[in-house]
């Protein structure tokens, strides 16, 4: 199964830290982000990944290269400077990810998710990771029940940016700007998106303060 990080966002709560830096490259631990994700991916036998990218997308090509460096095969998917969203992304990469399922994680987290867990091909349409609510998102985005991921019905938990997909999910998508969570609503009300609760640490780097915080969390001796 191939993997695809979605890296092309502009990341404009986390200006000005994102002017000259893509979002994916800001440091954690010592390390770009990016970086984390592509080990654990690499750990879990996800060799060959997939980045697109479109706001200071040469930084993450020059840095990151083929990915012989860290173990990994990528190839990159660019995209118009204002980005094609997440949905349109991941449609626009589609011929790079084969004709199979595939995992996609958002490039804007942190997180010890093994991805090894993923299954290799969902019940459905897709299968998603769901987290505890963070503290600046109580409300959740959607309701895990038996396995099966649905819009209403329960408590909600929050939506990861972690899942697997088939190109099925993405049938009859006009290529340009659109979101993803529509595609997966509309597949949760025909009951085609399994799902798992994740009870471990993430992190959405969505804002200055939340990486400064998880910047200076991963620093500290010990905390990895």
């Amino acid at each position: 199964m191939k993997a695809m990080i979605l890296a092309a966002g502009r990341g404009k709560r986390l200006r000005p830290l994102t002017d000259r830096c893509p979002k994916p490259l800001l440091e954690v631990g010592g390390r770009p982000l990016i970086l984390h994700l592509i080990d654990a991916l690499r750990t879990a036998g996800l060799n060959e990944i997939v980045i697109n990218h479109a706001h200071l997308g040469e930084m993450l090509v020059a840095y990151l290269g083929d990915g012989a460096a860290y173990g990994v095969q990528i190839r990159y998917s660019p995209e118009p400077p204002e980005a094609l969203e997440t949905g349109g992304g991941i449609l626009h990469a589609l011929p790079l990810l084969g004709e199979g399922p595939f995992a996609v994680v958002n490039g804007d987290i942190w997180t010890d998710y093994p991805f090894a867990a993923l299954p290799q091909a969902p019940r459905g349409l897709a299968h998603i990771v769901l987290v505890d609510n963070p503290r600046h998102h109580p409300g959740g985005d959607f309701v895990l029940q038996g396995g099966e991921v649905k819009t209403t019905g329960g408590a909600r938990l929050t939506f990861a940016g972690i899942g697997v997909y088939t190109p099925e999910l993405f049938k009859g998508c006009t290529p340009g700007r659109f979101p993803l969570a529509p595609l997966l609503r509309q597949a949760m009300e025909q009951g085609r998106v399994s799902g798992e609760h994740y009870r471990g640490r993430w992190v959405d780097i969505g804002t200055a303060a939340r990486w400064h915080a998880l910047h200076e969390h991963l620093s500290r001796p010990g905390s990895r």
